[in-house]
């Protein structure tokens, strides 16, 4: 097979692609080729045995979708985006690259396929965020998509053109709510959800951390090796069960941020808690507030989805991950 993914450089493109490397099959399928396209240069998974191409470009300038699907990969995984409070400030920006060069991407593959009958497995990257308050406990299946961030908005629409898009017999696609990533390596983004990750990750390192809303907060999360499973899920299932409502809400977990602190005591002492400093922002209280904090999932869990279950097990994942087993002292 041939895998394009699109925000290769990000992390879940990073991990997706070393997963790719790992395992060197796509469900039973060699994986022999990896186009890897990023704003920023992506770089070649460590140990991928086949061809590896990169680009680096702006999804959203003219031509540039046309060169990601040129030589039309078999799948196509679209996780590019800003993200989502970049996207609450610069509402050019936001819209240019979440919508703009998603559309031109399914454009392009339109074009192929009407060139030469080409149809990949497209999936798409999308977010929790469609949703706005007011929202009960628990979102079903069934609930309505609402969102008040530009990011929400934009995400929704893509979601709605994929379905277009594979209901025409363009491409057969699938796009994926996913929960928020935590706990998310490497340093602090731009992203307004980014503090669920800090407050962990940071403390877990032996850093201080800073904590900008009330620990009462619930959220809905996922870690980045859950992630990655529902990528690999998404790329390889049977999507004929879905009909043409071809956007799943995604298993997670929810807990408030105080439950995140608790979990993190539990498993790094209370000198971890000690690095975490309050300071409220009410633009990131604001935005957060009007998120969903949990979901029954109920397709995606039929459909053979899975997350973890608690806090402690998401802690543990990102120790075995990505410190060696190991909590800095």
């Amino acid at each position: 097979m041939h895998i394009l993914i699109i925000g290769a450089a990000g992390m879940l493109g990073r991990k997706f692609a070393a997963r790719l490397a790992a395992d060197g099959t796509l469900g039973a399928a060699p994986v022999t080729k990896l186009t890897l396209v990023d704003a920023f240069a992506p770089a070649a998974p460590a140990g991928f045995e086949g061809d590896v191409v990169t680009h680096t470009l702006d999804l959203s300038a003219p031509g540039s979708a046309e060169i990601c699907v040129a030589e039309r990969p078999d799948v196509v995984m679209h996780l590019a985006a800003i993200v989502s409070g970049e996207a609450e400030r610069d509402f050019d920006k936001g819209y240019r690259i979440n919508l703009d060069g998603t559309r031109l991407l399914f454009e392009a593959i339109r074009a192929q396929h009407i060139r030469l009958h080409y149809m990949p497995r497209v999936v798409f990257s999308s977010s929790i965020a469609v949703f706005g308050a007011p929202f009960p406990p628990v979102i079903g299946d069934e609930f309505f998509t609402t969102p008040l961030t530009s990011y929400g908005v934009q995400k929704a629409i893509g979601e709605l053109l994929l379905t277009d898009y594979s209901r025409h017999g363009f491409m057969d696609g699938i796009a994926i709510r996913l929960p928020t990533i935590c706990i998310r390596p490497g340093t602090p983004n731009a992203a307004a959800s980014g503090f669920f990750s800090n407050i962990l990750r940071e403390p877990l390192a032996g850093k201080e951390a800073v904590l900008p809303v009330d620990e009462g907060v619930r959220h809905w999360h996922a870690s980045p090796r859950a992630a990655v499973g529902f990528l690999v899920h998404a790329a390889t299932m049977d999507l004929a069960p879905l009909g043409w409502r071809r956007t799943l809400s995604l298993p997670g977990l929810s807990a408030t941020v105080g439950e995140q602190i608790e979990a993190l005591r539990r498993v790094a002492g209370d000198r971890a808690v000690g690095l975490i400093r309050r300071e409220p922002d009410e633009t990131i209280a604001r935005i957060v507030a009007g998120w969903p904090t949990s979901f029954e999932a109920k397709r995606a869990r039929a459909l053979g989805f899975e997350a973890e279950s608690t806090f402690d097990e998401i802690i543990q994942v990102h120790i075995e991950d990505e410190m060696g087993g190991v909590v800095a002292a």
